[in-house]
């Protein structure tokens, strides 16, 4: 689903729990995940930050050489691009270091470490934070790259309506595929879920640690579900936002996500409906969302601002608001100013921040799919396909067809596929799970198959959200929960059943009435700064 953020040390060691590291293990597992060969990774030569961000904070930042193929260590390297936050505390507080991965996969994660300040109650202080890109991602090298104008303009209905349409798509995926090829070569059989685990073992050793402390969204919750199974004793405090669902790894997780979005669309549709005050759409959610559908049809034969805004950028720029609340206003602004004054600028504004073209532009999409479209082999058969998404689109049509071209390279990517970890937390100690009721990217049930899979970990639930990876965005039962979670390491009683375990306010709806529009007093319980912040480290996963 698109969219979807030195020298060994041994500080605090004493007073920690914390111990030097022992050599990373590739990626070890009961089932033949792990090469019967260790490797020691150099130390890190930290150095200054290019992002200004990072710069201003004081983080550094550095190179790790890590294996092409953990089975070969001695062979090909390549780089992971790290960025370090350090702790302020006292040493005599230190808590360790704290990984991030925004999800994807394919997203990056050098800037991360700015989490450090949005933990309630100072409780991210104590922790160095550990941002990184992962394989092929960003700054680390090689960055995989195939063609950065795959998002452009011009392209046929989504929707295969006719063979031509059909063949398009098919033959426009096909491309893609061997464009990924020539680009990443070896890259592509080393980008498996697991490699990326056999990295943050080496990122830990690099580091001095005995134990990683962990934040993972979206996708970077299954990176944390596999690193925790194969590596229970490594694990100390890990936050898992929103979660994939190990047992629809990867085809039967997209059409789940469809039918999801389709959902969601509708209660955003509501929404919209509720403000007919202020975007003047109608006060029906059906009536609003049968006007979406019906500009869709006409921008078929008639695309608009300047033809670059057909039905798919159409479908493209309303995506988000499946994802999160956040942009709702803009998103209902734009639909406003396209139904009732005819201007389309803003939904191409929206298609164009969300896409990217360009040299490089299609890194995270073409990680995205060296990472899914090897984790496991996906059915080569595009007739089930056809069939499959044929009759999720009957029940969900939304982004059905979207979603299916977006996975399509799948069908002849390059990469050597691979079998998945079976996920599996009952060694793993304490886990923090977070997601919302109404979660299109992950779907809910996946929170509820994570946490029976771990039964050591606690599921914290916005009721009734649509917000996809929405913690430390102010709401305080979550947040103030996992500040304590970091301070103190202790979790909320686990309850019996397949259920959640603390119920907590979702991330709220914008209210942009007149009364509300522009209130000097935040929604949140974030600074206007951080919301802006916040906002724009949104991880995302297609």
């Amino acid at each position: 689903m698109k969219r979807v953020f030195s020298i060994i040390a041994a500080v605090g060691i004493a007073a920690s729990g914390l111990a030097l590291a022992a050599p990373a293990q590739g990626v070890p597992s009961d089932a033949g995940h792990r090469p019967p060969v260790q490797y020691i990774p150099p130390p890190i030569q930290w150095g200054a930050c290019a992002n200004p961000t990072l710069s201003r904070l004081g983080a550094e930042c550095g190179m790790l050489v890590v294996p092409l193929a953990y089975d070969r260590p001695t062979g090909e390297k390549i780089k992971l691009a790290v960025s370090r936050l350090k702790h302020t505390t006292p040493d005599t507080q230190y808590q360790g270091v704290m990984l991030v991965n925004p999800g994807g996969p394919g997203g990056s994660g050098l800037i991360y470490p700015v989490l450090q300040q949005f933990i309630p109650n100072g409780a991210g202080l104590s922790y160095d934070w550990i941002g990184f890109d992962p394989r092929g991602v960003g700054s680390s090298e090689p960055s995989l790259t195939c063609d950065g104008n795959y998002f452009g303009y011009n392209r046929p209905y989504y929707v295969p309506v006719n063979q031509q349409i059909k063949q398009f798509w098919l033959k426009k995926a096909k491309n893609y595929a061997k464009d990924c090829q020539v680009a990443g070569g070896k890259l592509l059989d080393h980008m498996k879920t697991t490699d990326s685990v056999a990295d943050m073992e080496s990122i830990r050793t690099a580091l001095g640690q005995r134990q990683i402390n962990f934040y993972g969204f979206s996708y970077g919750t299954y990176l944390g579900q596999v690193y925790a199974t194969l590596h229970p004793d490594r694990v100390r405090r890990f936050v898992f936002d929103s979660n994939v669902d190990p047992r629809d790894v990867w085809y039967q997780a997209n059409l789940n996500q469809d039918v999801a979005f389709d959902r969601n669309m509708g209660i955003y549709f509501d929404w919209v409906a509720k403000h007919d005050d202020v975007y003047h759409l109608g006060n029906d959610g059906t009536d609003v969302e049968k006007t979406y559908y019906r500009v869709l049809q006409q921008l078929r034969s008639h695309p608009q601002a300047g033809g670059l805004v057909g039905p798919d950028e159409w479908t493209d720029a309303f995506l988000g608001a499946g994802y999160y609340v956040y942009g709702w206003e803009d998103v209902a602004t734009a639909f406003d100013a396209a139904v009732n004054q005819s201007d389309f600028a803003a939904i191409k504004k929206l298609y164009d921040a969300s896409s990217g073209q360009g040299p490089g532009a299609d890194n995270g999409y073409a990680v995205y799919s060296a990472v899914q479209c090897t984790d496991v082999l996906w059915p080569q058969s595009w007739a089930l396909w056809q069939r499959d998404n044929w009759r999720t689109y009957e029940k969900a049509p939304f982004e059905t067809w979207s979603n299916a071209w977006y996975n399509a390279p799948c069908l002849h990517w390059a990469g050597r596929p691979g079998t998945p970890v079976n996920v599996n937390g009952r060694k793993a100690p304490g886990i923090l799970l977070i997601d919302e009721t109404n979660d299109a990217a992950t779907p809910y049930q996946g929170s509820l198959e994570v946490r029976s899979r771990f039964p050591n970990s606690v599921l914290i639930e916005g009721v009734g959200g649509t917000t996809h990876a929405g913690s430390l965005s102010g709401v305080a039962c979550t947040d103030d929960t996992i500040a304590n979670y970091f301070a103190t390491g202790v979790l909320p009683a686990r309850k019996p059943g397949r259920r959640s375990d603390l119920q907590c306010d979702p991330v709220p709806q914008p209210n942009p009435s007149a009364a509300q529009l522009r209130s000097a007093t935040p929604q949140s319980g974030l600074s206007p700064g951080l919301q802006e912040l916040r906002r724009q480290l949104l991880p995302q996963v297609h």
